[in-house]
């Protein structure tokens, strides 16, 4: 994905065009010009292409569904991103750590579908300044900070989805809930209670599921509190991979390979295939002894999700806000007041003594 195929001249001025957030367009910030992305004759499902996985980990793909790749790396957080040509150097928009841009070319699969950013940089800005105003205890200055703070990067995230059937045959045992009456002594008396016990009986039985678009993030840019919940995309408005959706924007190559991105996706899916184990089995517990699952028309696609960056250095240390480009949800790293958090406490030891105060004149006056 060079820089070059990101780049759309306006027909009218020459300045470079941007893809529009929201609607099938790129538009001029120079002359206001615009024009319709175009589509073929297609629905997403039929132009979004899945790709046999066994072939692609055991003989590797061809030069058809691969490409040479320029990307620039972070030396603090290993963030590969899309390397322009005209620029030597800039900050990583992951970590806001000053990069010098690497010349160096990799081969990788190509995305096959993109899900193209619904919100611009202004609505991006607006969530992530709610999000941080609803913080308890920051820093009062960060908000302000934020503010006035530089653009937010608008970056393309690299992904896998795997899709795989599967059946599961099993062993267990099903527990049953029952109740013996026991006498037991109790302050000297004696009761009668009833004592829950399980009844056991061993179990055999099969499931089956088909997994469809099961995802694992591509990127370990990202600590991994913020890979777990950049996984909730609405994949149904995938459109085909399309360069005309990154004008303006940069792209993320992955750094998680195929073959470690399934491994992903299979503890994934064996999570759920327990699930439906547990609840074929039945009963009131359910022991789970053996699984063996058997997988087959296991194919994947490599696509890419937008996501809203902004990193501050705030008194020093870096601090990171992920807006999901498609949902607005907030997920951030946030700094703590200890001059808040003493107030507070202090606060609170206040109301306490004079609740505790009020309390023992009130016992004082009944007596």
């Amino acid at each position: 994905m060079g820089a070059e195929e990101h780049r759309f001249p306006c027909d009218s001025c020459g300045s470079d065009l941007r893809y529009e957030p929201g609607e099938e367009r790129l538009t001029c910030d120079h002359c206001g010009n615009s024009r319709a992305i175009e589509h073929g004759p297609w629905t997403r499902s039929q132009a979004v292409v899945e790709q046999d996985l066994i072939r692609a980990l055991r003989a590797g793909l061809g030069t058809a569904e691969t490409e040479e790749t320029r990307t620039s790396t972070c030396p603090n957080c290993g963030a590969r991103t899309e390397f322009d040509p005209a620029v030597h150097a800039k900050e990583c928009p992951f970590c806001a750590t000053p990069v010098v841009t690497d010349t160096g070319t990799s081969r990788q699969i190509k995305p096959a579908a993109i899900l193209p950013f619904e919100l611009d940089e202004g609505e991006a800005r607006v969530v992530m300044t709610d999000w941080l105003g609803s913080l308890w205890f920051a820093p009062s200055g960060l908000m302000e900070y934020a503010r006035k703070g530089r653009k937010m990067s608008g970056i393309y995230t690299p992904c896998w989805t795997f899709d795989a059937d599967t059946h599961s045959s099993y062993r267990g045992q099903r527990g049953i809930v029952y109740h013996e009456r026991k006498t037991i002594m109790r302050d000297g008396k004696r009761q009668t209670v009833d004592v829950p016990k399980i009844r056991w009986t061993p179990v055999r039985g099969r499931v089956a599921r088909f997994f469809d678009d099961v995802l694992v993030l591509a990127s370990t840019a990202l600590p991994d509190k913020f890979r777990r919940t950049l996984v909730l995309w609405d994949l149904t408005r995938l459109e085909p991979y399309q360069p005309e959706y990154l004008a303006g924007f940069r792209a993320e190559a992955y750094t998680i390979e195929l073959e470690d991105a399934f491994t992903e996706a299979r503890a994934i899916m064996d999570r759920q295939i327990l699930r439906d184990v547990k609840f074929d089995i039945g009963g009131d517990r359910q022991r789970v002894e053996d699984i063996d699952t058997k997988l087959s028309d296991m194919t994947f696609k490599h696509i890419l999700v937008p996501v809203w960056i902004a990193a501050y250095k705030f008194r020093g240390t870096s601090y990171r806000f992920v807006v999901n480009g498609q949902t607005g949800e907030v997920r951030g790293e946030r700094p703590w007041s200890p001059w808040k958090i003493a107030l507070a406490v202090i606060a609170a030891l206040i109301v306490a003594a004079i609740a505790g105060y009020l309390y023992a004149e009130g016992q004082i006056q009944v007596q």
